[in-house]
């Protein structure tokens, strides 16, 4: 699933999660679903149920932005080579190699 529907799906379900916190019944929830997220009742009832088993919201994460920059060639099949044997995408890797790198540098900058 590409990262704008599963944003997509957390904010619906989120929204199905809110209704029923507040208390609205099934029928009345997912007509509000239909309403104000424009899917159909059967889509909106799924929402519903599977947010009925969330314990709290989704965290809803930020749409990925793609950039371009060069790497040396033994870097890259390196990179390449960690995410097959950990069944990770090149983009993951390399997100979580920044953000250890930024937050290290924070602590210690």
């Amino acid at each position: 699933m590409a990262r704008s529907a599963q944003a997509q799906k957390a904010q619906r379900l989120n929204a199905a999660y809110q209704l029923l916190s507040r208390g609205l019944d099934m029928a009345e929830a997912a007509a509000t679903l239909v309403r104000e997220h424009a899917i159909s009742l059967r889509h909106a009832y799924r929402y519903l149920e599977e947010a009925g088993r969330l314990k709290q919201p989704l965290p809803i994460a930020e749409p990925s932005v793609p950039i371009t920059f060069k790497i040396s060639g033994d870097v890259i099949r390196a990179l390449r080579a960690y995410a097959a044997a950990n069944g990770l995408t090149l983009s993951e890797v390399v997100t979580r190699a920044i953000m250890d790198y930024v937050s290290r540098v924070r602590r210690h900058g």
